[in-house]
């Protein structure tokens, strides 16, 4: 099993950072590997609410339908699935001074031949899950109260396009 793990700092409020982070489609914003998240149904978030997720990892295009199964304070758990993976997501957020800390994990389990490409995998989920720490604080900090919105930036070594590419640009990579 690939576990990544990040914890980072922010100056938005915990509520304000859990509601951000319960709408899992808001990881297309700031997540480096994924192209496209929606909504697979509709109304309030809540467990049950699930999402279908495009990322592209090591030049590969996958897809995966992720399952918000605990919404408590302070807490969420997404558990996602496909053919070749499952994958465990756990959100902590906490108070901390005037904003909160937000602890991201991230628990991979490759199936069938894909275990074969774990050591790899692990490899890059931990470069992406350094750039996305990064990029999820700066997208926090802009629904502080005061905050300016900016475009976030990505490392140049972890490419990332906030939208799915067109097929013909998926074609030409």
């Amino acid at each position: 099993m690939i576990v990544v793990e990040r914890t980072l700092a922010t100056n938005v409020a915990p509520g304000v950072a859990l509601d951000y982070l319960s709408d899992f489609g808001n990881t297309a914003v700031w997540d480096p590997a994924v192209r496209q998240t929606t909504r697979n149904d509709a109304g309030p978030i809540a467990p049950g609410a699930s999402w279908h997720q495009t990322c592209r990892l090591l030049g590969i295009t996958t897809e995966m339908t992720y399952t918000l199964v605990e919404l408590a304070p302070g807490r969420l758990v997404f558990h996602g699935r496909n053919e070749g993976a499952t994958c465990i997501d756990t959100v902590a957020v906490r108070p901390a001074g005037t904003g909160s800390e937000v602890t991201y994990r991230i628990e991979l389990e490759m199936h069938g031949l894909a275990k074969l490409a774990g050591p790899v995998i692990k490899m890059e989920f931990e470069k992406l899950g350094t750039a996305g720490a990064g990029a999820l604080a700066a997208a926090l900090d802009q629904l502080a109260p005061g905050a300016r919105a900016a475009e976030l930036q990505f490392p140049a070594d972890v490419p990332h396009s906030p939208t799915l590419p067109s097929r013909s640009q998926e074609a030409q990579a």
